[in-house]
């Protein structure tokens, strides 16, 4: 898929993973959110995955809950959301990717859904509790309209499932380092190095880490095997919940150092 491949390829081309923050959208309103992505894009980010807030968020530890939570009491609904997408892509946004979960997508309807993402020019989705043997559906409706599934392996995946996971993965895998739900806290980087390089052998996808990437150190060692880094907690807890102007100079800040080690992986 020419999105993906892009931003990998361009990466690649600058020896450093490409960064690719994760935002909780309407956190806490839809005009900051606007202003941090487009902060992000100028600080370097490649991409962007834009959170879809849910009630019963399974993956996310308690500072993406705590982001869905504001952007839910401040008014988002799964329709703004998709109207983020459209206002980003007006005003030149960066590549977009949806992270969201599987019941209100369904509702929403699954071709409605990916027809929105097409429209606003998103390059597709992620959706952390839709099982790959489940994804078909879903799958279909968003390949149909040239975007992606991108489907996650965690640390304890055996080698075969891994294997069957990928082949179901469009763009890139998404590398779960570490078992349990979203944050900040912190990972080892030699288990996760030992993951991807294992995971290197079993699918020509590009590899993108997530979960617990939370400062320059971690960009800098786990970039050196991966071809991508997902930072989403700690980026937030860098936003502290701040709104407009600081908000954005926060992300740019935040991502900024990041990127600077990105070059050094």
């Amino acid at each position: 898929m020419a999105g993906y491949e892009d931003i990998f390829a361009r990466a690649r081309r600058e020896g450093r993973p490409a960064l690719i923050p994760y935002v909780m959208a309407g956190d806490p309103d839809p005009e900051t959110t606007v202003a941090v992505v487009l902060a992000l894009a100028e600080a370097g980010a490649d991409a962007v995955e834009l959170g879809i807030p849910y009630t019963d968020p399974l993956a996310d530890g308690p500072t993406i809950q705590a982001a869905g939570q504001r952007a839910l009491a401040g008014g988002a609904t799964f329709e703004g959301v998709l109207a983020l997408f459209d206002r980003l892509r007006a005003v030149g946004g960066p590549p977009l990717i949806a992270f969201g979960y599987a019941n209100p997508i369904e509702r929403y309807g699954h071709a409605r859904f990916a027809q929105r993402l097409a429209a606003a020019g998103a390059l597709g989705a992620i959706v952390p509790d839709l099982p790959y043997e489940e994804c078909a559906g879903l799958r279909g409706e968003l390949r149909a309209r040239g975007l992606g599934l991108t489907q996650l392996v965690a640390p304890t995946t055996s080698d075969e499932r891994a294997a069957r996971i990928a082949a179901a993965s469009d763009g890139f895998l998404y590398v779960v380092s570490r078992m349990g739900v979203t944050g900040a806290g912190g990972i080892d980087p030699a288990p996760v190095i030992d993951q991807v390089r294992r995971l290197r052998r079993l699918t020509e996808l590009p590899l993108a880490v997530g979960f617990g990437i939370s400062k320059a150190e971690h960009v800098e060692a786990i970039g050196h095997v991966a071809d991508g880094v997902i930072v989403g907690s700690a980026l937030i807890d860098a936003l502290g919940g701040r709104r407009g102007e600081a908000a954005s100079n926060g992300a740019r800040t935040f991502i900024a150092s990041l990127k600077i080690a990105s070059h050094k992986a």
